[in-house]
């Protein structure tokens, strides 16, 4: 069950990051749910260093908000690759 609640919560949280980072459009349901479950490892990586913890396999706020900042980290690095700026 853990799988399934991590699933939507990354998609939420992918879905969001596109919104944020002007990425929606070129982004559909699919993309939404691996750039939120690929957000939530980053995010996850990056709160722990500063001894915050959070997991999206039991919904939490402090798991969405980490998964989306994590999302928003993978679509700058992406946008810096591939237009070479942040937008």
């Amino acid at each position: 069950m853990g799988w399934i609640i991590a699933l939507i919560v990354g998609g939420v949280a992918g879905w969001l990051a596109s919104l944020v980072m002007n990425r929606d459009a070129s982004m559909g349901i699919l993309w939404n749910i691996v750039v939120g479950c690929v957000g939530s490892v980053i995010g996850n990586f990056v709160a722990n260093r500063f001894g915050i913890g959070g997991s999206v396999k039991e919904f939490s706020l402090t798991g969405l908000i980490i998964a989306f900042f994590g999302a928003v980290i993978l679509l700058a690095i992406v946008n810096l690759v591939q237009r070479g700026k942040v937008r």
